[in-house]
Formats: structure tokens, C-alpha cells, sequence
């Protein structure tokens, strides 16, 4: 996101498995690979590319190609139409969160990992024109076996606090996921991870976290994407939150986020398994936090990102 003229981009570059022959040849199929961008401009809204955007392979990624920190790579990616499109180049400031594992149905499971403070300037081009901007943002990895409905859903979200360093880590950043299988319920399925200058410092574990969410989001608020999701007739989703507010304790450490989302963008996926809807909402609003560690009082306001999943039910 930009913390001055309140764009956003959001980029998913998805790699599903390697399938193998029907018939049990030695031979194997190449995977299945998707890519999706969306734009947010705040005077005209969202513009999001279909999932087959032009993307270099392999991306530019923390985890994947590691580099010194503050040593841009460049990361495009680009609608087949041309619009919209990004043309930025990324550095890292901070320090990655260890890997985590949420293990859920009778074998699947979802591997994440982390890093906030993820700088990028260049250009972000879209139907209403292109725009320079510098962004502060966050990177994710996520590995696994999952289907829906067992998955159920999802929700995650981080915030980098505002800094006068264009070139150094947030002075406090917070990422946060919850995972929402189907079963078995004393999944160890959530964190919320704090950072400060760039080194996570907190991990609070699913069983100290509390999620509650108020009001609704004006459905006015929230657009349909990729653009051709609206000719498949897509089914209703359920309502967005208006409000998310997470509180996690451990010991006399203890974290609050208070998010209100503005605006939304639903992605209409296919499900794997299924013809049941599937979305996921991608929502953009301001956050504030405050919190405690080590007897230090801590807080501050910044615009965040907050995505949620769910709706492949087999009811």
C-alpha cells in the first residue's frame, strides 16, 4: 500500500501441484500456474487482471531467491490486455516469521510464512492511468494439500506502521492469520505475529487469540473481480464485516487490532472439489493497533489489508 496516495496493489502467483498420468505412466504433467493483480486506485476504484496475467517465472520472492536486504529486485506483472498492470521494484527490510503448520481434515494441511516491511517503487498503470508511487506491503509463501469444503476458510491480515525511513523496516508491523477448517476443532490453526524494526519480537499462539467482527460492509463497497466473473453468474456472497477486532494475550503481553475496511474486492474462484461459490474478499482500511510487550506501550494507525476466505460448502 501507498501511505501517501492510497493506492494498493494485491498480486496472488499460485503453482497447484504436479499431477501425474491417469493411466500410471512414468510421465508427469507441468503444474498448473495462475496469476492475478489488482489494482486499487482510491479516486477510481478497483481493476484486477484475469488469472491468467503475464508473469516473469521465477518472481521476484524473499523466500525463494534470497538477496541482501535493501537490494531491489523488479516484479511485473501485467493483464494479457496489457491493463493493469505493475511495474515495481521490491526490497526487504525485515526478517521473516518461522514457518508454520496448520494441519486440519484427515491429511491436508497449510504451511505459511511471513514477512512484513516489504518496500516497492515504480508504477502502477490501470484504466484511469498510470501512477508512480513508493508502497510498503508484506510477502507471503504458502505451501500445502487443502480442499474445500474440509479448508472452510480463511482470514489474514497485516498493517506496517507509518515511518520517515522511505528506505528502513516499519517500526512495528503486524500480521495475523486464522485458518477455519471443517474439523477437527482444536486445530492449532492462527497466530498473530508482531515485529518491530524489522525483527518479529511476538508470536501469539490460536489459543490466545479472540476474533470478533461487527456490522456490515455496504455491499455498494464491494466490486466483483476478475472482470469476467460477473458473466458467470456468480453466486451471492455472504456480507463483508465492517469491523474486525482481534485481541491476543500471552502473559502480561498483550496485542489489539481494530480494523474497519472502506472498500472491497471480491475474487470469485473456482473450487476444486465442487460448483459450490468460493470467494475470496480482498479489503482495504484503516487499522489501529496498540499493545503491550515487556511492559513497553506501544501503538499506531495506518491504512492495512485484510483478506478473508470461504463459501466451497457442501451444504
Amino acid at each position: 500500500m501507498s501511505p501517501t496516495t492510497g493506492h494498493a496493489v494485491i498480486s496472488n502467483l499460485s503453482v497447484l501441484g504436479v499431477e501425474y498420468p491417469a493411466d500410471g505412466s512414468s510421465g508427469r504433467w507441468s503444474p498448473q500456474r495462475m496469476a492475478i493483480a489488482l489494482v486499487y486506485d482510491p479516486v477510481h476504484g478497483w481493476s484486477s487482471t484475469q488469472f491468467n496475467a503475464d508473469a516473469p517465472d521465477p518472481a521476484w520472492s524473499a523466500f525463494r531467491l534470497p538477496h541482501p536486504h535493501g537490494s531491489p529486485g523488479p516484479f511485473e506483472v501485467a493483464a494479457v490486455a496489457g491493463l493493469p498492470a505493475v511495474d515495481l521494484r521490491l526490497s526487504r527490510t525485515s526478517r521473516p516469521c518461522t514457518a508454520q503448520t496448520a494441519p486440519f481434515g484427515d491429511d491436508q494441511f497449510l504451511r505459511w510464512q511471513s514477512e512484513p516491511g516489504v518496500r516497492g517503487s515504480g508504477t502502477l498503470r490501470s484504466p484511469s492511468g498510470d501512477v508512480r508511487c513508493d508502497l510498503v506491503g508484506y510477502h507471503e509463501r504458502v505451501r500445502g494439500r487443502w480442499s474445500w469444503p474440509v479448508l472452510g476458510g480463511w482470514v489474514f491480515g497485516f498493517a506496517n506502521a507509518p515511518s520517515d525511513d522511505p528506505a528502513g523496516p516499519p517500526p512495528w508491523s503486524v500480521v495475523f492469520t486464522l485458518i477455519q477448517p471443517q474439523y477437527p476443532q482444536d486445530a492449532a490453526n492462527g497466530s498473530v505475529m508482531l515485529w518491530r524494526d524489522g525483527r518479529m519480537v511476538r508470536h501469539f499462539p490460536r489459543r490466545m487469540l479472540e476474533v470478533a467482527v461487527h456490522g456490515e460492509l455496504h455491499r455498494d463497497r464491494v466490486v466483483l473481480v476478475p472482470p469476467l466473473a460477473a458473466t458467470l453468474a456468480t453466486a451471492p456472497a455472504p456480507a463483508v464485516p465492517g469491523r474486525l477486532l482481534i485481541t491476543a494475550r500471552l502473559g502480561e503481553d498483550r496485542l489489539v487490532l481494530d480494523f474497519r475496511p472502506t472498500t472491497a474486492a471480491r475474487i470469485a474462484n473456482p473450487s476444486e472439489t465442487s460448483l459450490k461459490p468460493f470467494s475470496v474478499h480482498e479489503l482495504l482500511g484503516g487499522c489501529v493497533i496498540e499493545g503491550v510487550v515487556s511492559g513497553r506501550t506501544f501503538g499506531f494507525e495506518a491504512q492495512g489489508i485484510v483478506e478473508f476466505a470461504g463459501d466451497a460448502r457442501d451444504d
